[in-house]
């Protein structure tokens, strides 16, 4: 098989390589998957078209693929998230990579729309971008996307059998879609498996986006406020994580029942416009668009820190950041300094875009071994399933949730209690009571 790749420096792989082993290292679950899936070959003749961050986790996914037989072509879904080393070992190991960092925004559509144009059975996506851009092309529709699309592949994208979806973004997109009744094809959504979203979204980016704030900024978390703007999972991760270490929390949710229980679990709530007169970090995880606006930022202090969390840099508005500004500079590696009109100085962390992969490295391995576990699973169980899912947006069964869990806490050498006979019967009853 030849390959096709446009990647930075293939002389990286070696440094890319030893990145890769040591996700393996950290990720049993994945690579126990792996050798059932090297045995039975259920991927075989299967072409399957992903756009996921090109991290070394993203790699031990994508050759636990491969290894049941599957040829993948992967594109970036976030131009800052690359690991050039990691992108240049994998297509060193025959897989199709369209990915570096600091790519354009036309070098991004075009990597998506390559990776649309090969003919895939299985598509994969982090955010919704490459399920955009083939239905895009199917209806029709116009943008930019779709520009670069015709030029390189010409046509409406056909033969696909299904899809995942890893984020909560992407998913919020492809129930949209599905409302329409405009959805192609069956796609699971593989953020709403709880052995993904509870763990993943919770302790990966909560630790993950403190960690990207950290590394670019080098400032003290203790005894700083940080601003939560969502209190969904990743939310309630970073809150967690930033009181951990001594920040006060305040947290913005505009749904009720976030709110509360961001309150009973010992958080200041309030709106928007008071955070932003007492807080010195902010980070966004909303998946909405414009909740910093010009409006908040006027109210900020001198030297406020805003990060992004979520999966599009829509969160803090930056053309407003940009049209208050007096001067702007880069005064560290990802820390930009917007100078307003009347002196006071706000940092904008990585453009905007998520702070846990272009200021760090991610998610730990150690729990994205359960989310691209999912992953793997997805695909090999819409290839299983050809034919037998109408167009929609499915959660993996709950057996497969509960395998993944159970083969994680054998690797961690976690015990697991077992319900007696009895305590089964009582469960399955109506009569017995008190």
């Amino acid at each position: 098989m030849s390959r096709v790749y446009k990647v930075k420096d293939l002389e990286l792989a070696p440094q890319g390589r030893l990145k890769i082993e040591w996700a393996e290292m950290h990720m049993p679950v994945l690579m126990r998957i792996r050798e059932r899936l090297a045995r039975t070959r259920p991927l075989e003749g299967v072409r399957i078209a992903a756009c996921l961050h090109v991290t070394k986790e993203t790699a031990v996914l994508v050759e636990t693929l491969k290894a049941a037989g599957a040829e993948v072509y992967l594109a970036a879904s976030n131009p800052l998230s690359t690991q050039d080393d990691v992108a240049a070992a994998l297509v060193e190991g025959g897989v199709h990579v369209f990915a570096w960092r600091g790519m354009g925004v036309r070098d991004y559509y075009e990597a998506i729309a390559r990776v649309a144009g090969s003919k895939p059975t299985v598509t994969m996506d982090d955010g919704g971008d490459l399920t955009a851009l083939v239905h895009k092309l199917h209806y029709g529709e116009t943008g930019e996307d779709v520009e670069v699309a015709k030029e390189l592949v010409g046509k409406p994208i056909e033969g696909i059998i299904g899809g995942t979806e890893e984020t909560t973004t992407g998913v919020i997109r492809l129930k949209a879609l599905a409302k329409e009744g405009r959805l192609l094809y069956p796609v699971i959504a593989v953020n709403e498996s709880q052995t993904k979203y509870l763990f993943d979204n919770r302790y990966g980016t909560g630790q993950s986006s403190l960690d990207g704030v950290i590394r670019a900024t080098n400032l003290l978390i203790a005894g700083k406020t940080v601003v939560v703007v969502g209190y969904g999972w990743v939310g309630r991760g970073i809150a967690m994580r930033a009181r951990g270490l001594g920040a006060r929390v305040v947290v913005v949710e505009a749904d009720p029942i976030k709110a509360l229980e961001a309150l009973y679990d010992g958080f200041y709530v309030t709106d928007m416009a008071e955070a932003a007169r007492v807080g010195d970090i902010f980070i966004t995880a909303t998946g909405n668009i414009n909740v910093i606006r010009g409006e908040h930022i006027q109210r900020m202090k001198d030297g406020a820190v805003l990060a992004n969390a979520g999966h599009f840099n829509v969160e803090i508005s930056v053309r407003d950041l940009e049209q208050m500004a007096a001067a702007k500079r880069l005064i560290r590696p990802e820390v930009e300094e917007y100078r307003l009109a009347d002196g006071r100085r706000v940092f904008l962390l990585c453009g905007g875009r998520l702070v846990n992969l272009a200021a760090a490295e991610g998610h730990p391995p150690e729990v994205m071994d359960m989310s691209f576990s999912n992953q793997a699973l997805a695909v090999v169980y819409l290839v299983g399933h050809k034919g037998q899912l109408a167009p929609g947006v499915y959660k993996l069964p709950k057996r497969i949730d509960y395998r993944i869990a159970r083969l994680k806490l054998e690797a961690l050498n976690v015990k697991l209690e077992r319900l007696t006979e009895e305590q089964k019967g009582y469960l399955r009853s109506w009569r017995l009571g008190t």
